[in-house]
């Protein structure tokens, strides 16, 4: 078993059992192309249990946690059809270790998206847009982690909801909404928060994924990053999004794990 092999199971062994591991990169000897290895290699893990490629996600699609983060790109994540999680259903914190959620849009292609594109081009490849929201989840003990970890744990990817689709000729550039606890927001934002327009962040997932070898597909879901800060999840609540014009999305937390 060579090393990413051994990072890859590493961290899907903890993704599937719920269980916290130590950093896997603390004396940051990764590269970023190392790491990148190492979720793809988690990922097919997932899919040779019979789990199917869905899409990408990205992250780190606010400047500020760029800066943060000391970075000047964004990061992304694979989905598989194993995190989708259906809109309205429950879920169970068991599954998870260090669970939080995210509000975001999501896209859906109509058609295969190239690698390098115009914000038009990309806005050309899209069915529809929804309201989604993501939950992230870091597989490390005592929550702590490095660039590098991050990536190689899928970008902290590990579940999705996605609300009604939309047109996408819908203008989606600037839409108010909030994140709700029990229907009670506790995050404000906008879509024009995620790279100052969310078409923005498409046209990143379709570079960076064709620089990958795994250039978008018809049927792709685009999860476009999360337009306002992170919220914990917590038991017996119901979490959802309220998009301005396009809906809502939400799920519900059992009680018990």
């Amino acid at each position: 078993m060579n090393h990413i092999t051994e990072l890859a199971t590493i961290l899907d062994d903890a993704a599937r059992q719920a269980r916290a591991v130590a950093q896997i990169d603390a004396e940051g000897r990764l590269s970023l192309d190392d790491a990148y290895a190492v979720q793809k290699a988690s990922i097919e893990r997932r899919l040779a249990r019979g789990e199917k490629h869905a899409g990408i996600k990205m992250g780190f699609t606010s400047r500020s946690k760029m800066v943060q983060m000391g970075i000047s790109d964004v990061i992304w994540g694979r989905l598989t059809t194993g995190m989708q999680i259906e809109e309205g259903s429950s879920i169970a914190l068991g599954r998870f270790v260090h669970p939080r959620v995210e509000p975001e849009i999501a896209f859906v292609l109509k058609k295969p998206l190239p690698g390098m594109v115009t914000a038009a081009e990309a806005l050309s490849c899209v069915e529809a847009v929804a309201p989604a929201l993501e939950i992230i989840d870091s597989r490390y003990r005592d929550f702590k982690f490095s660039l590098t970890d991050v990536v190689a744990d899928n970008a902290s990817s590990s579940g999705f909801v996605i609300g009604a689709w939309n047109d996408p000729r819908e203008d989606f550039s600037n839409l108010g909404l909030t994140m709700n606890v029990d229907g009670v927001a506790v995050q404000i934002g906008s879509t024009a928060a995620i790279l100052g327009h969310p078409l923005r962040s498409l046209v990143a997932a379709a570079r960076l994924a064709a620089a990958a070898g795994e250039p978008l597909q018809a049927g792709a879901v685009v999860m476009a990053g999360g337009a306002t800060a992170a919220e914990w999840i917590r038991p017996g609540s119901y979490v959802s999004i309220e998009m301005e014009r396009l809906g809502h999305a939400g799920f519900h937390v059992n009680e018990q794990d």
